[in-house]
């Protein structure tokens, strides 16, 4: 396995290619001591972005930044499992928004309890639906993730009710042949 400083540089080189000149105007700096997010495990790597194109990465929920950990990642040979090793932020971003999952996890458990219904949160990236169950864990109500690829979600379930099973392989396989017999 290669050394922290090696990762470290291959990170750097493929974010140099991104920053030359004609390209992104942002500054980057890989932080020597990674900073915890929300009470996480620090990442391996932690990068922290700042300029004028910062605005690029956060629009459309940080849509960009994510991307760009997501291919440090792959560029690093990290399984899927492993993609906390890295972490990319900007003007704290995701600070800022694990607070939003926390607050909307509280509202989701006092909802959910007032008014004895499931509550379903909107598409959210593998690590955000983490979170999310980790927020919404001391409730002791259910949860459990629903949905494909990108549009998986989280749903809080009442007391006593128990989380829909997700369907098969087979089963998903099978609705998307039968859909296609319709047309």
């Amino acid at each position: 396995m290669e050394d922290l400083e090696a990762k470290k540089k291959k990170v750097g080189d493929f974010l140099q290619t991104l920053t030359s000149p004609g390209r992104l105007n942002l500054k980057f700096k890989v932080l020597d001591q990674p900073q915890s997010i929300a009470g996480d495990s620090p990442a391996e790597i932690s990068v922290e972005f700042s300029g004028p194109d910062v605005s690029l990465l956060l629009a459309r929920n940080g849509e960009l930044l994510l991307s760009l950990e997501h291919i440090a990642a792959k560029i690093l040979r990290f399984e899927h499992e492993e993609h906390d090793r890295i972490s990319f932020d900007a003007e704290n971003f995701k600070i800022l928004r694990h607070q939003e999952l926390r607050l909307a996890a509280e509202a989701a458990i006092d909802r959910v309890r007032r008014t004895g219904q499931s509550y379903a949160f909107a598409p959210m990236s593998s690590r955000e639906r983490r979170l999310l169950h980790l927020a919404l864990a001391p409730s002791g109500l259910p949860t459990a993730s629903s949905g494909d690829g990108p549009r998986r979600f989280v749903v809080l379930y009442p007391e006593g009710e128990k989380p829909a099973s997700e369907p098969t392989r087979d089963d998903r396989a099978q609705a998307i042949r039968e859909r296609f017999r319709r047309r």
